[in-house]
């Protein structure tokens, strides 16, 4: 699976989806008594453990100048990503594993509306529409008849790790994402560490297990989106990650033993369908491109 075609690009960001799913599940495993600090920081050291030979090898066979550039970006991102960990605890403590992930879904409606405010980048009338159904959505999955500090915790998760995904935009291309991940975990380590001291919660060597197991998980993801998106246009493969919320499904109820209601599929479709739709339109709009392009090329040619 080299990445390098869309068929095997797709089934690299299926695969991380999975591993993605399979993160959430080590923790929502750890309990909903875990100490949600201490897990958090127990997560950030292990990234930083199993990051750091790759980094030390991108480092070495780099210009050493790079390796000092965006440090305020991974700085901020970095403290965002102990913010967004949190907050993803405390929303899979307590909703149902299918729920959960049908709001986490939203972030990228959230990131086409940052990115309108923030870059000035175009928000064109399906957008709207998108994140609109993507709000009724929400309500119908979480149905609020009251509102609890983990449905609230499943939102700003969503807006957190939008807000996160665009600062990506912002590191240097010459600079190794891998690398820049284990910066950005590196510099994530004085916050979390800081919190599970003040938290003051004795250590259980269950919560160092699964911290472990979802770190490998979360970074495995982190992998299949490098390659899946390094070759082949996102607007072409990006649907592909959307079967995460499969694996929420079959993964909340196997182990779990949740069974999603009506409203939850019903939610997820007002989701997701705005945004399978707009993927579709901009892999229209590239081949359009691409098909004039050619055409300007063979009377060019001709």
């Amino acid at each position: 699976m080299s990445g390098r075609t869309v068929s095997s690009a797709i089934l690299i960001l299926v695969l991380g989806s999975f591993f993605a799913t399979l993160c959430d599940v080590f923790i929502k495993m750890a309990d909903v008594d875990v100490a949600i600090f201490q897990f958090t920081f127990f997560r950030a050291v292990f990234m930083c453990l199993i990051l750091c030979p790759i980094a030390v090898v991108k480092y070495l066979g780099s210009d050493r100048s790079m390796a000092r550039l965006g440090l305020k970006l991974h700085f901020i991102r970095g403290n965002m990503w102990v913010l967004a960990a949190v907050l993803l605890v405390i929303s899979l403590a307590e909703l149902p594993l299918a729920t959960a992930n049908a709001v986490f879904y939203t972030a990228p409606i959230f990131i086409m509306l940052f990115g309108a405010f923030f870059y000035k980048e175009r928000l064109s009338v399906d957008v709207v529409l998108a994140a609109v159904l993507g709000f009724i959505g929400t309500l119908v999955i979480l149905r609020p008849t009251e509102i609890t500090f983990a449905m609230i915790s499943a939102i700003l998760f969503a807006i957190v790790l939008a807000a996160n995904s665009l600062l990506i935009k912002k590191i240097p291309q010459e600079q190794s994402m891998l690398y820049g991940l284990f910066v950005t975990q590196l510099f994530a380590l004085p916050m979390a560490s800081g919190l599970a001291i003040w938290e003051g919660e004795v250590f259980e060597i269950e919560i160092l297990i699964y911290a472990a197991l979802s770190s490998i998980c979360s970074i495995l993801y982190s992998l299949s989106c490098l390659l899946g998106y390094r070759y082949v246009a996102s607007s072409k493969v990006t649907s592909a990650e959307y079967s995460g919320l499969i694996f929420a499904f079959l993964l909340g109820w196997w182990i779990f033993g949740e069974t999603p209601d009506l409203g939850v599929f019903v939610g997820s479709l007002f989701v997701i369908m705005p945004l399978l739709y707009l993927s579709h339109r901009d892999i229209r709009r590239l081949r359009k491109e691409q098909l004039l392009s050619n055409t300007r090329s063979n009377l060019g040619a001709g």
